[in-house]
């Protein structure tokens, strides 16, 4: 794969809104809950307006939570379970809820920029509408975890980047950069302009996700839980890839099968270890 030799593979990305990049999109979650996501949000360095802890909670992390909250000079206050679920809208807020200023989701030229800055090629996930929160945040993990540059969603049609999410992700959406766009067909066309090559997920891929070549610019495309990759999308993508299945079953969980082709990525580019996302 060479995308220098092919000229329609390479230039700068158009200005125009087409993509639906040229904005920011809609503000991500208001809370977090859970001792893991707000221990993340604090290491990332996110702006904290209040903790809120439930009265007599204790523990290991939460000593560490209360411990980077003073070093930062955040409110802390206690409440009672009723009230802190009141806040979180979920029933397993582990004794802690974060109340955060509201946050931008990246723009796509920034996720661009991002391995530029390192010297790298780029490696993206594109998500094409996932729909299961738990799916959604297990993937945003598994693209930290993998040395991702980025994370793509569609703005419509999908889960968005939702308390639920943020603690299915164990806090890795504090620190993985993640664009909403209005359309992925022309997205995609956008990443193929920037040289990346397009790897989508298909039961019916021709071709082995061990048999790629990961060194250069990719994206890799996961598709609906039930659905998979849309028709359109498939028809963009420049490699159909798949994994093959030695049971009874036909498929996968969405992001199970994500994160075998990001660790495949990760380890034919020889376990690039990536600093910290700001």
């Amino acid at each position: 794969m060479n995308p220098e030799a092919d000229p329609d593979r390479r230039g700068a990305l158009k200005a125009a809104d087409s993509s639906g990049y040229s904005g920011r999109r809609r503000s991500m979650q208001s809370i977090i809950a859970g001792r893991k996501p707000v221990l993340e949000a604090l290491r990332a360095g996110r702006k904290i307006e209040q903790l809120v802890f439930l009265t007599g909670v204790q523990g290991k992390v939460i000593e560490e939570i209360r411990l980077l909250a003073e070093q930062r000079g955040i409110r802390i206050v206690q409440s009672d379970k009723q009230r802190l679920l009141g806040l979180a809208d979920d029933a397993n807020t582990q004794g802690v809820v974060a109340i955060v200023a509201a946050r931008s989701t990246s723009l796509l030229r920034d996720l661009l920029a991002l391995p530029r800055q390192r010297g790298v090629a780029g490696l993206l996930l594109i998500l094409d509408e996932i729909e299961d929160p738990r799916n959604l945040g297990a993937l945003v993990r598994t693209a930290e975890c993998a040395g991702m540059h980025g994370v793509i969603l569609p703005r419509h049609h999908a889960a968005g980047v939702t308390p639920a999410v943020v603690k299915a992700s164990a806090g890795a959406t504090e620190h993985m950069p993640i664009a909403e766009v209005s359309n992925v067909v022309q997205t995609i066309e956008e990443l193929k302009k920037e040289g990346y090559w397009i790897f989508g997920l298909d039961s019916a891929g021709d071709r082995i996700y061990t048999e790629l070549d990961y060194d250069g610019p990719v994206a890799i495309v996961v598709g609906n839980e039930g659905k998979g990759i849309r028709r359109l999308v498939k028809q963009h993508c420049d490699y159909l890839v798949s994994i093959p299945l030695l049971g009874r079953l036909h498929s996968l969980n969405a992001s199970v099968a994500g994160a075998l082709v990001m660790y495949e990525a990760a380890k034919k580019r020889g376990w690039q270890r990536v600093p910290p996302h700001t």
